[in-house]
């Protein structure tokens, strides 16, 4: 009888643990923008948006994040101005309904400080940009926080008559704050 004692179960579990990969949590999260139309500041922020991650904080250069947003869900607070988010002078969600982050290199900088070099595709335009992200932990869950800045006309936002950067600014600052559990140690 003793041989039946399943011996591969203990062993196959353990790996499954230690592989488990890094999970966004969606509503402890958010990822805002920030633009001036007629010299104010404008704040809005997306509602739908997921990662893929493959990071360990101790061995960066080996990870590996993608982010996808849903251009659809970008929200001013305001229906009408919302409705016309989605339309293909600003998003064209119709066409190109989803934005992407796919990084390329990640780099530890010290202190929970990292950097996120990597291709950022919105509206089919591919630019490189770098993040700064910085790691803060607590209660299991890993917070991720960044800000960049982009032109929007780099990314065709704001075709059209709405290309007159003196009426809605060139420049838009995003602003994140990813909630993340399963992350190891940093």
């Amino acid at each position: 009888m003793a041989q039946t004692k399943p011996a591969a179960a203990p062993v196959a579990a353990a790996p499954a643990t230690a592989a488990a990969a890094p999970k966004l949590v969606p509503a402890q999260s958010d990822i805002a923008f920030t633009f001036r139309q007629m010299g104010v500041p404008v704040d809005g922020h997306f509602k739908k948006f997921d990662a893929q991650l493959a990071f360990d904080p101790k061995n960066a250069a080996a990870g590996k994040v993608t982010l996808s947003i849903e251009l659809g869900s970008a929200t001013l607070g305001d229906a009408a101005t919302d409705a016309e988010l989605v339309k293909p002078e600003w998003f064209n969600v119709k066409k190109v309904p989803t934005a992407t982050f796919q990084s390329t290199a990640l780099k530890a900088l010290g202190g929970g400080k990292f950097e996120a070099t990597g291709k950022l595709t919105i509206k089919g335009q591919v630019k490189d940009v770098v993040v700064p992200v910085a790691l803060a932990q607590a209660g299991g869950t890993t917070t991720a926080t960044g800000a960049f800045a982009i032109k929007r006309l780099d990314f065709n936002i704001g075709e059209g008559e709405w290309k007159d950067t003196s009426i809605v600014a060139n420049d838009v600052q995003v602003k994140f704050k990813l909630a993340i559990t399963g992350m190891a140690p940093l």
